[in-house]
């Protein structure tokens, strides 16, 4: 659950900033974000967020919002699974609309090259290097066969046995859903495996082996690889950066009661 909480806030912040429209669940005359090709079948964690969100409302109501409540339980998750920590900044409101269409346009794929992933992290404001540590989330978590089968059957810049071993459970037709760690060193702590992986061609996505491929990210891979320290500091600050990214304040939006609806 801990990657889930993660990747909820990377979802969000990616798409209008902050703002919990990720939560925002679909309706007769609304289609949010949950419905955008990188989050259909992924996303996990709302239930979490509710349960919380419903404990502060009877203590505190109308008060902490769940844009807030998502980044705190990011946090929180990735110190539970041993990782690093750092400081939640607070006052975030919550959104009154989510963007389909932004979030599938935003956020970036598992299919892309190296320059597409720069160029979508360039536009919301990262560095090559804050990429670079960002994509050491994938530490933990779990990904469908449907987004890697393509690299284990077809690529060659990949660990010959570790494609095998994931063909075992992606085959080349059907088991769309299959579910395979995206670290298989550590899946379930949060470390610096994830580049000892790709500097051994053992990356789960196409776009987590771009990061080291011979290009100018190769470095910064190395360095996370050998310097687990460095990486903790750099993925901490990244992430207080991403959770900066455009939030409402003062009287923008609101504080919605239910986390998947507007008040």
């Amino acid at each position: 659950m801990g990657a889930s909480l993660l990747r909820l806030h990377f979802h969000d912040c990616f798409v209008q900033g902050c703002d919990a429209s990720v939560l925002l669940s679909n309706t007769a005359t609304f289609t949010g974000e949950q419905s955008a090709f990188p989050n259909v079948n992924s996303l996990r964690g709302f239930d979490v967020i509710e349960n919380i969100k419903a404990k502060l409302e009877s203590l505190c109501p109308g008060v902490v919002s769940c844009a807030d409540i998502v980044a705190v339980a990011a946090r929180d998750s990735v110190v539970a699974l041993g990782g690093t920590t750092w400081q939640v900044h607070l006052g975030r409101r919550d959104s009154t609309t989510a963007s389909l269409s932004d979030a599938n346009s935003d956020l970036p794929s598992p299919f892309l090259d190296l320059n597409g992933l720069v160029a979508a992290f360039q536009k919301k404001g990262f560095t090559v290097d804050e990429m670079v540590a960002l994509s050491g989330a994938h530490t933990i978590g779990k990904a469908r066969c449907s987004l890697f089968r393509t690299r284990i059957y077809n690529e060659s810049n990949i660990n010959p046995l570790f494609a095998k071993s994931l063909q075992e459970n992606c085959p080349l037709i059907g088991g769309d859903d299959n579910l395979s760690p995206i670290d298989t060193t550590t899946p379930n702590f949060f470390d610096s495996a994830y580049y000892r992986n790709l500097i051994n061609k053992k990356g789960l996505f196409h776009s987590d082996q771009q990061l080291f491929n011979g290009d100018s990210t190769n470095q910064k891979v190395l360095e996370y690889a050998t310097n687990p320290l460095l990486f903790r500091l750099d993925f901490g600050n990244a992430m207080i950066k991403m959770g900066n990214l455009s939030p409402l304040t003062s009287t923008q939006g609101q504080i919605r009661k239910i986390c998947s609806r507007v008040n």
